[in-house]
């Protein structure tokens, strides 16, 4: 049996996958987009509407101070490589200083943020077991010194980024953007 070619669509934004199937897609090509004021840069590497089936793979570019999301557990290991930059773990309410090549190893239910650091952007490779177990959004000391952490304890995600900015919107970064003021 033989597996298909995705299909992949080009914007004036740069190129992403659009069906299920096997890809190759280069970085300097891809599509990214970003919150309004929060979270970074994503490049969604896999379909929207068709994410891998078995485990999730993001890459998100953060500035300085820029949290990639809310400080939570999820019921399944997840990892973390920092490609370029650095950027600031914040792990079961400790800091950690992470730097290129560090890699965070998160086994599931471990309460964990990153929070980009240093004088340039920070990339990192983001992996992890698709969640059926549960998120939760704990309150957190520590990660509210970054913007990301809770108010009120939740599982719900759409309640715990309900005061986050809105929709992620597409722009064209180069790859790699260690030289970059911000996105644009």
């Amino acid at each position: 049996m033989s597996v298909e070619e995705a299909s992949c669509a080009d914007t004036p934004f740069g190129r992403y996958v659009t069906s299920p199937g096997w890809f190759v897609l280069n970085l300097g090509e891809a599509l990214a987009v970003r919150n309004e004021e929060k979270g970074g840069v994503a490049y969604p590497i896999e379909a929207r509407e068709h994410q891998f089936e078995h485990f999730g793979v993001h890459l998100r570019v953060l500035w300085p101070g820029d949290p990639n999301g809310l400080y939570h557990s999820e019921g399944m290991q997840e990892g973390f490589l920092v490609l370029s930059g650095e950027c600031t773990l914040v792990v079961e309410e400790e800091e950690r200083r992470l730097r290129q090549w560090d890699y965070f190893h998160c086994p599931a239910d471990t309460r964990h943020i990153l929070v980009g650091a240093g004088d340039r952007p920070c990339s990192i490779l983001m992996i992890g077991a698709r969640p059926d177990e549960p998120i939760l959004y704990p309150v957190s000391e520590v990660a509210a010194r970054y913007g990301a952490s809770v108010e009120t304890e939740t599982a719900v995600p759409d309640e715990a980024y309900a005061d986050w900015p809105g929709d992620y919107e597409p722009l064209r970064l180069p790859w790699p953007p260690d030289d970059l003021e911000g996105p644009t």
